[in-house]
């Protein structure tokens, strides 16, 4: 039979075991930074009933979602996480306590043109907080801080919050008499920093019929810019002309203020009018998140207030505000700039196992004891060259190898050694636990991303 190629799908990402690890760490400092706000984890189904998913996706997004028959059933990839989370809180209201907030990491699929760090198959990690009814305003402050929280965790220090709010956008574009194109100029602006103002203005003009002297005053407006306080003072001259418009400016001035109280330096925050994001579900505060040292990346963690994202399953006000960090790709495009941590562990064991003896119990029986201490233990009990078994342990970077000869089982010991440094002892089985302990304990530390040596400051 003639063999199949194996080869991976173009807009997949397959990783091999070191660099899976790494993938891994992030993941871990994501759970345990989400945890520390009080979310809990939640995992819904990669397949839905396609009448769900297309509910809010709309315009390009329904275009790009995987959709496929099996029976007589319409079924479809989920192309984020927010819209079946939408469908979980209407189907579960009567079990879940409010104000409901999860955390999810998971895969979406999106057929999109494959390209350079895009991908159809990619991991999302997001946090949303959903009301039952209403939801404060301090939600929307505190969805900062734990995008703050997390990229300093992860290891990063020159990036910038972008906070915006909807209403402010659509009170404009109302004063503009602009309501029902809002939408789509909102979308096309959103486009600003990849097409440019002159080309934002020839589609706003041509595609949309927005007149120039509109156009104009749209590129006026979101081109207002300098220190937080600068910003909102010039926004006050707006007021009073439009209820949407006051009110969002309102709660960006909430959102501004309790910021530095949830420890947000003033450095990593900015109020940017051309934040719009390209959902139609957002209808208050918005979020983009970029890497100061590299624009070119775009938004890294992004999202924002929805106050109408259930109802197609439900009467019920269900007002939510979450945010989405498109992990493969920030994977992808961190590696590429040379940015992930290379002395961070990426082993699958922190000690191996190489019994020297045809009975192999008292080797079983070390593992055991190591793996009780919490150590990740590897048993190589394959009838390999001891060179072999060596070469296999500094190949897969496993910090420990452990020698159990007759010498050793006879006095009751085990010979330990560090396969960085070459060092070799012969311990007790309580002295070599806390050796190797204490040895992983100072491997651990750094983290998972580094800035390097020389940025801009």
């Amino acid at each position: 039979m003639a063999k199949m190629t194996p080869r991976t799908l173009s807009g997949f990402m397959e990783l091999l075991p070191a660099p899976q690890q790494q993938m891994e760490r992030m993941m871990e400092v994501l759970r345990k930074t989400y945890s520390l706000y009080g979310f809990t984890p939640l995992d819904t189904p990669v397949i839905e009933s396609s009448e769900v998913l297309p509910a809010k996706a709309g315009g390009e997004t329904e275009k790009q979602i995987y959709r496929f028959q099996k029976g007589d059933s319409d079924l479809s990839l989920r192309f984020d996480l927010t819209v079946p989370l939408a469908k979980y809180v209407a189907l579960h209201y009567n079990e879940l306590s409010f104000p409901f907030r999860r955390y999810q990491i998971g895969k979406v699929y999106r057929g999109e043109r494959a390209q350079r760090g895009r991908f159809r198959e990619f991991y999302q990690a997001d946090i949303d907080i959903i009301g039952d009814g209403k939801l404060d305003i301090t939600n929307e402050a505190e969805i900062p801080s734990i995008i703050y929280q997390t990229f300093s965790t992860l290891g990063l220090k020159r990036f910038q919050i972008r906070v915006n709010n909807r209403k402010i956008l659509n009170g404009f574009y109302a004063m503009l008499g602009l309501t029902e194109k809002s939408a789509d100029v909102m979308r096309t602006v959103d486009k600003l920093d990849k097409i440019g103002p002159e080309k934002v203005k020839t589609i706003l003009v041509e595609d949309f019929a927005v007149s120039g002297s509109d156009a104009d005053e749209i590129l006026k407006f979101i081109a207002i810019k300098g220190s937080n306080a600068e910003v909102l003072k010039e926004l006050e001259g707006y007021t009073g002309r439009n209820e949407m418009f006051d009110q969002g400016l309102s709660e960006l001035n909430t959102v501004v203020k309790y910021l530095a109280d949830f420890g947000v330096p003033a450095e990593n925050f900015a109020v940017d009018l051309t934040i719009a994001r390209g959902l139609d579900y957002y209808t208050g505060t918005v979020y983009e998140t970029t890497l100061l040292d590299h624009p070119e990346i775009g938004s890294v963690c992004s999202g924002g207030r929805y106050d109408n994202l259930a109802e197609f399953y439900t009467d019920k006000q269900l007002p939510g505000v979450g945010i989405s960090i498109g992990l493969t790709r920030l994977f992808y495009v961190l590696g590429e700039q040379g940015m992930l941590n290379p002395e961070l562990p990426t082993a699958p064991a922190d000690v191996l196992i190489l019994p020297m003896t045809e009975d192999l119990s008292p080797a079983i029986s070390f593992a055991t004891t190591l793996r009780d201490a919490g150590i990740r233990t590897q048993l190589h009990g394959e009838k390999k060259k001891f060179k072999q078994k060596l070469a296999y342990a500094d190949k897969l970077s496993i910090p420990y190898a452990v020698f159990l000869g007759e010498d050793e089982v006879n006095a009751g010991k085990v010979t330990v050694k560090d396969l960085s440094s070459g060092a070799q002892q012969t311990l007790s089985p309580a002295e070599a636990v806390l050796l190797i302990q204490t040895g992983l304990t100072a491997r651990q530390g750094g983290t998972p991303i580094l800035e390097p040596e020389g940025t801009n400051q």
